[in-house]
């Protein structure tokens, strides 16, 4: 369902019944205001609604029984409907025609308040935008009304679009009324922020959301509308703008009527419908991503410029990729399935990229993608943002990926059926009480490879990872509370020193044992930075160690220290002497090389910029 059409069914299109009220056909001499085709196609019956069947039937079946509830929350997001369908139900429930005197789903034919209510101007359905009357004297103001029945209708109904933009006082005001409500009074309320309204409210309310179209289901509508419409756009140009509609109807007519009238006499082109909306050319962003991914630096670098200086925007060029890479993981995960939105073309590259990356690789290139489009939003300079994300990620596409880790271990450079190679040796012992064992492969890199129950995961090292990595390359976790402290991620960090006993820590990969106390939510909030941080996958993943954490050490080493000053004689004759006395800081007197006497405070928070392994 939507604002504009949502998707009529193909008798609903009638050019000459395109509107149940006979003036939605537009102006062909000019004598006359245009309707545009988001209003001249709006759903005008229960029927003309594709999508919101559930619904549909509720309503169906509450009117046949007679159990109609007194409010209605219709949810969703920009275009879908939510105006519509109130206004459909404020008809439906003041249906009268001829032959019918009572609640009906059944609107044709209309009804006698259905043109009334449909333009806005029936005194008993009252339309509001919570957006501009958001405080407690404008809802009382409009609940003095309440009392009073209605003028000729069968219900008051009381329509409030944006809901959520009320005040928390003016939902205060309307909860009592909208709990035990006078019997000739309904509400329908809409809003596109569902959590913004206070749960009291919609425990009062029955729910409905609203779904988004398929690209596909728009793209079908839009050539529908087209052909009545007498204009001629292309199945790629239409393809377009379903997708840069995102499941809105409304906005994808919208689109629709500025695309028709690019072209009068000749067909509307893809090429004319993706200037229009400042799009790169597909086909060139396969290009573009396929040069990454094989990565050829020079021509991914030289086809982003060219795309760039002919008038694409860069986040929006980010964007085109990040759509292309999501594409490639659909296509993986549906195989025979998967179908796609545009030309054949398309669709046939799409699945060729798909079979040449795993899914794990298509799921780092996204996310990889994903730190691009932000650093192209806050960058300087945008264009040469684009530019350093499309070679982070040819640099990452060069990286070996787990399966090929894999593979290399399994084809002889590495431990056959999970054990060490002779040649090469290991590198970490069993860390994992005989589950987990680390491996290394010799050559012009290493490959460090663990399996964890059967289950091989490799992750490539190789020896200019520095210059390959798409971020700083952590490979301790002195370098990992480095990095958290210059981040300022303070509550990590604190969780890291004092919680974190560490048992295999290295570039990609995190196992500790937790200390009595961990945060619930570490793991995962831990494996979110390390991978925002540096641009790839990590594994953290909880494993036996007989190591201390660090504020452990800490505590350790200073209790030696106070152990070791109280057993200087003087120290202890003194500390006999002063009853109660005790040693609450320890400071080490030094002198730097031109013989000046330097404190060093033991007690001070670690200095992490070290690289050592503890």
């Amino acid at each position: 369902m939507n604002d504009s059409t949502d998707g009529m069914h193909d008798e609903g299109l009638d050019p000459n019944t395109s509107s149940m009220f006979g003036d939605d056909s537009p102006n062909e001499g000019g004598g006359g205001a245009y309707q545009v085709l988001a209003r001249k196609y709006r759903p005008t019956t229960f029927d003309d609604m594709v999508g919101q069947e559930a619904m549909v039937r509720t309503l169906t079946n509450a009117f046949k029984t007679g159990r109609i509830a007194h409010a209605f929350m219709l949810t969703g997001v920009r275009g879908v409907g939510k105006t519509t369908t109130a206004r459909l139900l404020a008809r439906a429930l003041n249906y009268v025609s001829d032959s019918v005197d009572g609640p009906s789903i059944q609107l044709d034919p209309p009804g006698r308040h259905c043109q009334a209510i449909m333009e806005s101007r029936h005194p008993d359905i009252l339309e509001l935008d919570a957006a501009s009357r958001t405080g407690v004297a404008d809802m009382r103001e409009l609940l003095d009304g309440v009392r009073y029945s209605p003028v000729n209708a069968r219900y008051k109904v009381y329509i409030i679009d944006e809901v959520h933009m009320l005040s928390t006082a003016a939902f205060n005001a309307l909860l009592k009324t909208l709990e035990e409500p006078p019997p000739h009074v309904k509400f329908i309320f809409a809003t596109t922020e569902i959590r913004k309204v206070p749960v009291t409210v919609l425990s009062r309310c029955q729910r409905f959301n609203l779904a988004r179209l398929t690209t596909e289901a728009l793209a079908a509508h839009l050539g529908r509308i087209c052909k009545h419409e007498g204009a001629n756009v292309s199945a790629e140009g239409l393809a377009l703008i379903a997708r840069a509609a995102e499941g809105s109807a409304r906005d994808a007519l919208s689109v629709l009527d500025q695309a028709i009238v690019q072209a009068t006499d000749a067909q509307v082109s893809e090429e004319a419908v993706r200037d229009m909306l400042g799009l790169a050319d597909r086909t060139r962003v396969f290009d573009l991503l396929e040069a990454a991914l094989n990565g050829e630096h020079k021509k991914a670098l030289e086809e982003t410029s060219a795309q760039l200086q002919e008038g694409a925007e860069a986040q929006v060029l980010i964007k085109d990729l990040l759509d292309a890479m999501a594409e490639i993981a659909r296509a993986q995960a549906l195989g025979e399935a998967y179908t796609f939105a545009g030309p054949a073309e398309w669709s046939q590259r799409t699945k060729a990229m798909a079979a040449n990356m795993s899914n794990a690789q298509s799921a780092r290139y996204w996310k990889l993608l994903l730190q691009g489009f932000e650093d192209c939003g806050r960058a300087p300079d945008p264009d040469v943002a684009a530019e350093m994300v499309v070679l982070r990620l040819a640099a990452a596409a060069a990286l070996p990926s787990p399966e090929e880790a894999a593979r290399m271990l399994q084809g002889g450079n590495g431990p056959q059926g999970g054990g060490p190679s002779g040649g090469n040796g290991r590198s970490a012992g069993n860390n994992g009480g005989g589950q987990a064992q680390s491996y290394q492969v010799g050559g012009g890199g290493s490959t460090q490879a663990h399996a964890r129950s059967g289950h091989i995961v490799a992750q490539a090292v190789p020896e200019n990872i520095a210059e390959a990595a798409p971020g700083p390359v952590l490979n301790s976790l002195n370098q990992i509370c480095a990095a958290l402290q210059a981040d300022k991620e303070i509550q990590i960090l604190y969780d890291v020193e004092h919680y974190v006993r560490p048992a295999d820590i290295r570039y990609g990969y995190f196992t500790y044992a937790p200390a009595p106390g961990i945060p619930a939510n570490f793991q995962m909030r831990l494996k979110a930075w390390l991978e925002d941080k540096t641009g790839v996958e990590w594994e953290v993943d909880v494993a036996p160690s007989n190591r201390e954490s660090l504020e452990e050490i800490r505590v350790r080493q200073e209790k030696e220290r106070i152990a070791e000053v109280s057993a200087i004689p003087r120290v202890a004759d003194a500390l006999k002497i002063l009853p109660g006395a005790k040693i609450v800081k320890i400071e080490k007197i030094d002198t730097d090389p031109e013989g000046n006497v330097v404190r060093l405070d033991f007690n001070r928070r670690r200095d992490f910029s070290q690289t050592d392994e503890d």
